[in-house]
């Protein structure tokens, strides 16, 4: 009888490891993604640019710049209705989206979404005021891109990771290259 009690006490106990070791794998998951979310911050070179490594942006859209150098962002052509800005780097693509904010202010984001992105659907279209997430759904204004930070919303953009004059918005094409992970699946089920 004590045997038995013994066998049972193991069996729970070993249930319970398997619980444990679920959770720590799934909370190392967690790490390992926010480490990698947190590894696209930092800004490439210290902040300096190459002469010659900007590429200006026509104003027509879809805006577009090739060959992995820097993305510049004429201030004049984002409006309140967002811009989808294509970039095209070396050995990927992705797209930013630019809006003038109702404060004035231009967002910047990358368009995929910060939980959705590895489905392949894990991007925004406008529809109506909001833009709307093509996998999961959620919608929001336009004041929200850059600011809202987390969940399914773009990744943003911020003042850290761009230099902004009266006239362009610069995003290095080095902190560019090192986000080109989020969008290793980037509409591949469209």
């Amino acid at each position: 009888r004590t045997m038995s009690k013994n066998i049972k006490r193991n069996k729970t106990s070993n249930a319970d490891r398997g619980r444990n070791i679920l959770i720590i794998i799934v909370i190392a998951v967690f790490a390992i993604v926010g480490a990698a979310y947190a590894g696209l911050l930092p800004l490439p070179g210290g902040g300096d640019q190459a002469a010659g490594s900007e590429q200006e942006i026509a104003s027509e859209a879809p805006k577009e710049a090739a060959g992995g150098g820097d993305l510049v962002i004429q201030v004049a052509d984002i409006t309140e209705e967002p811009s989808f800005i294509a970039y095209d780097g070396p050995d990927f693509d992705m797209e930013i989206i630019a809006v003038k904010a109702s404060d004035g202010t231009i967002r910047t984001a990358f368009n995929t979404c910060q939980v959705c992105y590895s489905s392949g659907k894990g991007y925004y279209e406008q529809e109506g005021d909001l833009l709307v997430c093509q996998n999961c759904g959620n919608s929001f204004g336009m004041d929200d891109v850059e600011v809202t930070k987390g969940g399914c919303n773009p990744f943003p953009i911020t003042a850290d990771y761009k230099t902004e004059t009266t006239d362009t918005i610069t995003i290095p094409g080095e902190f560019l290259k090192e986000a080109q992970v989020i969008f290793e699946n980037w509409k591949t089920n469209v």
